[in-house]
């Protein structure tokens, strides 16, 4: 093909043309971050239409922001080319992206499914709107259109436990397309979904851009951030480029949404004379209709309100089951979405992964079984400052305790700086048949120098159903001093008193009548990037519990590990665990028993974990040793197979062999799970989720369709069935195969205005 020469003058008269923002596309110099000034959010220029194709003149009259490479290599070249935009108008914030690829056959969509990542190449935008460097929103897609909603709170540290929340879902839109050349995305998020505080006519926000490159695992940042802050150091608030936007009006739609709930459930029920001659089973049919009301309601921009009337769960998804080898309660994290709107603000973390003074799952839920609750309102937001959130709910009678009204209040004023606060909640639950409950808590954090944080904690509670001694028996003090930093050295000491009449109704309490001494000192080194490794960590932690009574020792932990990261997203953990465990009424696990007596016991763990973005991926954990009297072999299998973006299957087992050979006595606790998600699209998609626990004899079956028309419009349709795993006990007739099962089909329909 013959080539035609461009003289000097048309050379350059084609340099400006490209030059300009009309030229080829992503010619305007990107915009680079600044730590120290808040960057401008412009007004789109001109109008879009909402197709995924990013193809509008007004997306190259801006400049888009500049990304950086977090993984494999903070800061090397960019393999995949990636330009974002970011721009409002009166009442929505967009975002666009075209994500280049010299590999488009490469690009991945791993699955169909709502909020799930299966290996996917992404583009996501992190949000702090309320600009308080600790919490965010989160919203992502994949080159197929497919939603992810989440929320981050507490920094993305986890220091109180998990800082994601995935059950969160909320109203935005979002498109995408995919060509030879890549794929693109357009969101369009409502100002009313975000929540935010107006200074004048200014708004000031938190925002991380990035996108995922899964065959790669490459990870591009805008602002950059560096891998030292954490395993969520890309998704940190308080690391978010600071941006501004002006004359913003939110609009205060409201989100009115009624369902509709039928179905039935059915339970074996032993039918003894002189119903029948001899006693046996029969069959119980109990049909179910149901009417409700949800409503949402953003009267400003800075408060988010929920109403909810003959409140439902019908459509969330059954508990991981667990196998308990302590003498404690097991914990449940909360998944149904009423209780998700900025749930960060009702955190009263006690200490440990699971203490907490308000847990959402004391409400409508009794040992596992659904209680019904009459209805409540919910109201989150911030002002000056000042996090507030209020939260009341009715519950049913239910096995002889009568109606319930429980209420929680919290309130958190930032003090000093962006990342101290003191604060204070109330919980009441109130009318439980003479079991009245009041709790309150008093909360301090401050960051005192650099990376160096104290937290303080009171709290107290009044119980009509104990004789309580009041004072420090009461209550639960805490001091926790630590460094929140992932590199180099970091430490945490702390200690706690729980008294012996403290009774948190709404909260979660593991021990009680205790006092805890614990501390860790942990180095983080990372690796230059000529190495496979990204990171290494040395760390060695102990916790230990003592009576109150006698101050005799309850529970002594040591626990050394080496942490090896590696660049492609794996990770490997070795260590050992010295546990000492003083035990003064025997207990059971599984089939046998624990006798008194004072144990120290020493094993060896470990745990693999494979790259996240890898289509045959998991965890694996294992270990080795002693267990009180006897000992202990675990073997934990978690892979994950993302056979197409139409299939994915998550298996899950757990075995721990247990033998006590000075007692002649030996069991095998397992537990098993497997996870089947299908779609054949991002509106049609089932769930299938069958468990065995060996522990409890449980065996459990939980199916899920849905049909999604819209954001906030669904039909589900949902199986749940028990299996009696012993049926002849010799104590009576055979138990049927079916320990009881239940179908139910919901309806919501969202009206907005």
């Amino acid at each position: 093909m013959k080539r035609t020469r461009t003289s000097p003058l048309a050379g350059a008269l084609l340099a400006a043309f490209l030059a300009t923002p009309g030229g080829l596309h992503g010619q305007l110099r990107p915009l680079q971050s600044n730590p120290d000034t808040p960057i401008t959010i412009p007004r789109l220029p001109g109008e879009i239409v909402l197709d995924g194709v990013v193809d509008e003149p007004a997306w190259d009259e801006l400049a888009p922001f500049e990304m950086t490479m977090y993984q494999p290599n903070f800061g090397g070249a960019l393999t995949e080319r990636t330009e974002v935009w970011v721009a409002h108008d009166d009442s929505y914030l967009y975002v666009a992206g075209r994500m280049w690829d010299s590999d488009p056959d490469g690009i991945r969509t791993g699955t169909f499914y709502r909020d799930q990542y299966s290996g996917d190449d992404i583009l996501s935008v992190i949000i702090d709107s309320y600009n308080d460097y600790e919490t965010a929103v989160w919203f992502t897609v994949n080159p197929s259109g497919v939603r992810q909603d989440r929320t981050v709170s507490n920094d993305a540290e986890f220091t109180n436990g998990m800082p994601m929340s995935w059950d969160w879902n909320s109203y935005w839109d979002v498109v995408t397309t995919q060509t030879e050349e890549g794929w693109f995305a357009e969101f369009r998020i409502p100002f009313s979904t975000l929540g935010f505080q107006v200074t004048g006519d200014e708004v000031e926000m938190g925002l991380i851009l990035y996108r995922a490159v899964a065959r790669k695992n490459e990870r591009q940042t805008f602002p950059p951030i560096e891998p030292r802050w954490g395993r969520l150091g890309f998704a940190k608030p308080s690391r978010a480029q600071r941006v501004v936007l002006r004359d913003v009006q939110q609009s205060a739609p409201v989100y009115l949404t009624p369902f509709a709930l039928g179905g039935f459930k059915q339970n074996p029920v032993l039918a003894e004379p002189p119903e029948v001659p001899t006693a046996q089973w029969r069959s119980e049919r109990d049909p179910t209709t149901e009417l409700g009301l949800d409503l949402k309601y953003s009267p400003t921009s800075n408060l988010a309100l929920d109403v909810t009337l003959n409140t439902d769960f019908a459509q969330v998804e059954a508990d991981d089951q667990q196998i308990n080898l302590t003498r404690f309660a097991l914990f449940f994290p909360e998944k149904r979405q009423f209780f998700q709107e900025r749930a960060s603000t009702f955190d009263f973390n006690t200490g440990g992964m699971f203490n907490r003074l308000f847990h959402s799952r004391r409400i409508g839920l009794d040992q596992g079984e659904i209680v019904r609750i009459y209805g409540g309102a919910r109201a989150v937001g911030r002002w000056a400052g000042t996090d507030f959130g209020f939260l009341n709910m009715q519950t049913a009678p239910h096995h002889g305790v009568s109606s319930e009204n429980v209420g929680v209040f919290r309130l958190r004023q930032q003090v000093i700086d962006d990342f101290s606060s003191v604060g204070g909640m109330l919980t009441t639950r109130l009318g439980s048949s003479g079991r009245n409950n009041t709790a309150y808590g008093l909360d301090a954090v401050i960051r005192w120098l650099g990376y160096e944080y104290l937290i303080v904690q009171w709290a107290h509670t009044f119980d009509e159903a104990a004789e309580q001694a009041g004072g420090l028996e009461s209550g639960l003090g805490r001091v926790r001093l630590e460094r929140r930093r992932d590199e180099g050295f970091s430490y945490y000491a702390e200690g706690i008193r729980v008294g012996e009449d403290y009774v948190p109704g709404l909260g979660f309490q593991l021990r009680k009548d205790f006092t805890y001494g614990g501390a860790q000192l942990r180095y983080r080194q990372m690796r230059d990037d000529s190495s496979p490794l990204l990171a290494r960590a040395l760390q060695i932690s102990t916790a230990q519990y003592f009576r109150n009574a006698d101050q005799s020792a309850e529970s002594r932990e040591i626990k050394p590990e080496l942490e090896f990261d590696f660049r492609d997203g794996s990770n490997l953990t070795v260590g050992t665990l010295s546990s000492f465990e003083s035990v003064r009424a025997a207990f059971p696990i599984s089939d046998v028993v624990i006798p008194a007596g004072e144990y120290w016991f020493h094993e060896l763990t470990s745990t693999l974990r494979f790259p996240r973005s890898d289509l045959l991926r998991g965890d694996f954990e294992a270990s080795v040793g002693s267990f009180y009297d006897g000992t202990r072999v675990r073997l934990s299998l978690g892979p994950v197979w993302v056979v197409s973006k139409y299939l994915e299957l998550e298996a899950g087992y757990e075995v721990n062999r247990l033998d006590f050979a000075d007692r002649g006595v030996a069991t095998t606790a397992q537990l098993a799970s497997l996870r089947v998600k299908t779609a054949l699209n991002p509106k049609v998609s089932m769930s299938t989720f069958g468990q065995y626990n060996g522990a409890t004899d449980q065996t459990s079956l939980n199916i899920r369709f849905r049909y999604h028309f819209r954001e906030g419009t669904d039909l589900w349709i949902v199986y749940n069935e028990g299996f009696n795993n012993v049926r002849d006990d010799g104590l009576g007739p055979r138990r049927p195969l079916s320990s009881g099962r239940a179908l139910l089909v919901k309806y919501s329909h969202t009206l907005a205005r």
